[in-house]
């Protein structure tokens, strides 16, 4: 476990040293709030989120994982398949489950009202890519430990799962420059920047599009997926219609939206 925690927290610092030197050399938007005060915000709300999660699933999926392997528990554990294979499989699996849960999050107007302070940050970059409401994560989770047991995920498996998501995370909100043959060569294996931050819209009809977080199939496949923004990516507003005031979105204030805010136009079928 110690070591799935390095592992974790190296990739992740290293990742997010990464595109935020990116975005500091090639940024692609201007950002409208002050940077140092947002990171402030969403690198607190980690800090929340890591510590709620070591408290309530000390072993975490990866744990499940373990004791789903030693009871024999899931589909995988009853294969005979090489083990190469049965990880991959875990892992497109386990990203086409993380797709689902995503539009869930966006169908279900009490999911949504978790979901709202990621999409609530008027700015997109590379902290967004972290920024989930405690409940959300939680909610997640639970969804994440029954996936594991019910497939028989490996913890090797589970593990480059969670990374590939920590990673693809914080590289797709991203708010860097790309050259447009390369972000249309990669959005065939892996969502880019700007296939992603059209979900960031605050346009409804864009923020109910490209849900993928590692993969980009799901949203071709499934028919959401969204080519380009109606604005632009330059000229489109980033964050949530009812969410504009900087002022109120505070540590504190986020963390209270589910509780007290306005769902606005978004939840999936209800138009506005």
């Amino acid at each position: 476990m110690k070591a799935e925690v390095l592992i974790r927290l190296s990739a992740f610092l290293g990742v997010l040293g990464l595109m935020a030197s990116w975005e500091a050399l090639a940024p692609l938007r201007r950002l409208t709030m002050s940077k140092a005060r947002r990171w402030a915000v969403n690198l607190s709300v980690v800090v929340l989120d890591t510590a709620l999660v070591r408290l309530l699933f000390a072993g975490g999926a990866v744990g499940a994982a373990v004791v789903a392997a030693d009871q024999g528990w899931g589909v995988l554990n009853h294969l005979s398949w090489p083990i190469w294979l049965e990880g991959v499989l875990a892992v497109i699996v386990l990203d086409f489950l993380l797709y689902l849960q995503h539009v869930m999050f966006h169908a279900v107007p009490t999911f949504w009202r978790f979901h709202m302070m990621h999409h609530a940050d008027l700015d997109c970059d590379v902290s967004t890519g972290a920024r989930f409401h405690p409940g959300e994560v939680v909610l997640s989770m639970l969804i994440k430990l029954a996936a594991v047991v019910l497939l028989g995920a490996s913890p090797v498996a589970v593990v480059s799962f969670e990374i590939l998501l920590n990673v693809t995370s914080l590289f797709n909100h991203s708010n860097v420059r790309m050259p447009a043959a390369v972000d249309r060569f990669l959005r065939w294996c892996v969502v880019t920047p700007n296939m992603h931050r059209i979900h960031h819209s605050s346009d409804p009809r864009e923020t109910n599009r490209n849900f993928g977080f590692n993969l980009p199939w799901w949203d071709r496949l499934l028919g959401t997926y969204l080519a380009e923004p109606a604005q632009g990516h330059e000229g489109m507003t980033i964050g949530l219609q009812q969410f504009r005031d900087p002022t109120r979105l505070t540590l504190t204030h986020i963390l209270l939206l589910p509780f007290v805010g306005q769902t606005g136009p978004y939840p999936m079928g209800q138009g506005k």
